[in-house]
């Protein structure tokens, strides 16, 4: 049986709403980064912030020097949007989640595929935990099966032929007593990979046990969907962009007993 453990309740530090109108323009001249061809769904720094990694609806992640903004390079083979994308702490590896059903694993320096993980339905959303020996991704419900978080290994010193494409740890999310289905947004591993920290289109942020599946906590800071959370570097903070028209920034830890 896993350990109990006590949280701090989220403390909402502010919250932000849309200003009535838009600021005067910076007088500093924007690098313009150049290359996608339709929308794109996300931007992300490297640990050490001189990469830029970015994920679009063309099917084709790329990553770029944060310096200039020239390309470097892309991860090509996904036939479908890339929702979500995450590097690891020394850049070595990246993962990338697809609308196609799949995740991948990519080698950053190559652009070569180390492994293909499919799902049942489009990914929506992929994490390295820390040390980077493990992954979380959240799929999207799909015909018949719900949505669902997986956990997968892989250890960076075996060779990726090695890795299992069956995740050590499925954990499916129920519909609702009314017979909705709930839908993941963002998966975090918090610190010390004690907890997944996930996000749900119906305003709500609930907390999982990685070696259980049990779930720890669930609060809602929103009414509506929860588009994107980003943490501060140790964790203590996250804030939050929702469909409710506001982003709230908040002060929230979980502590072992």
């Amino acid at each position: 049986m896993a350990a109990s453990r006590r949280t701090c309740p989220p403390n909402l530090i502010a919250n932000f709403s849309p200003l009535p109108s838009p600021p005067s323009p910076s007088e500093q001249r924007p690098i313009l980064l150049k290359g996608h061809e339709r929308s794109i769904t996300l931007v992300k720094y490297n640990y050490d912030g001189d990469l830029l990694f970015t994920a679009s609806k063309d099917h084709v992640p790329s990553m770029w020097r944060a310096e200039d903004g020239d390309r470097i390079g892309t991860f090509e083979g996904h036939k479908g949007a890339i929702w979500d994308l995450d590097v690891d702490r020394f850049s070595r590896r990246v993962l990338t989640a697809s609308a196609d059903a799949s995740v991948r694993l990519w080698d950053c320096e190559t652009g070569e595929v180390l492994f293909t993980y499919d799902h049942r339905g489009p990914v929506r959303g992929v994490a390295f935990a820390e040390g980077s020996q493990m992954f979380a991704s959240i799929s999207d419900p799909f015909v018949e099966h719900n949505a669902q978080i997986s956990v997968y290994d892989i250890p960076e010193n075996d060779d990726p032929q090695s890795y299992n494409e069956t995740p050590r740890l499925e954990i499916d999310i129920p519909k609702m007593p009314d017979g909705k289905r709930v839908n993941p947004t963002n998966i975090v591993w918090l610190n010390l990979n004690e907890a997944l920290f996930v996000t749900f289109d119906n305003g709500s942020i609930r907390l999982y046990d990685p070696l259980t599946g049990d779930e720890l906590e669930e609060f809602f800071p929103h009414d509506k969907k929860i588009n994107r959370v980003s943490f501060n570097r140790d964790k203590t903070l996250f804030i939050t962009s929702s469909n409710d028209f506001t982003a709230k920034l908040i002060y929230y830890c979980l502590l072992p007993i």
